[in-house]
């Protein structure tokens, strides 16, 4: 079985994110969507509001599984089994710093390998924390959310 992680904060979940989880669909048998606690950081929406409403989002899709979890995320993709890591790219200075994680979870954990999406064009100025910015602000932030997110955003 091909299992891949994807993990992030998805605080809250885009359009980018939603794209490239569909698009990763036909390579796996199964993808993990990984809310990564770190416990420096706290998060601007509520954990189980971000679970619930990448729930909502992929609700139907068997292929999926929602989770989150502390620690290395190479330690929760060995813990789940998941060989494969995805992540997005939209911009070259996403490229650099994804490739050095990269390269130090191979060091850490063999066997892993990551895998990335470059972003579909009109999603590449879309980032969680411009969501979250415009949304402290009280804009609408509907246009950069998916579908079954904007009755609870």
């Amino acid at each position: 079985m091909k299992t891949a992680v994807f993990p992030g904060s998805f605080d809250p979940i885009t359009l980018g994110h939603e794209s490239i989880i569909r698009r990763a669909l036909p390579l796996f048998d199964k993808i993990i969507i990984a809310i990564g606690t770190n416990i420096d950081k706290t998060g601007y929406f509520p954990l189980e509001r971000r679970l619930d409403w990448i729930r909502s989002v992929f609700n139907g899709v068997e292929k999926i599984e929602i989770a989150n979890y502390t620690g290395l995320t190479v330690d929760f993709c060995k813990e789940k089994g998941a060989d494969f890591m995805i992540r997005g790219l939209r911009t070259s200075a996403d490229f650099e710093f994804e490739r050095s994680v990269a390269q130090v979870n191979m060091r850490l954990v063999q066997g892993i390998e990551t895998i990335f999406f470059l972003t579909q064009p009109e999603h590449v100025m879309i980032t969680s924390s411009i969501v979250r910015e415009v949304h402290k602000c009280g804009g609408d932030v509907r246009q950069f959310v998916p579908q079954a997110m904007h009755n609870s955003i």
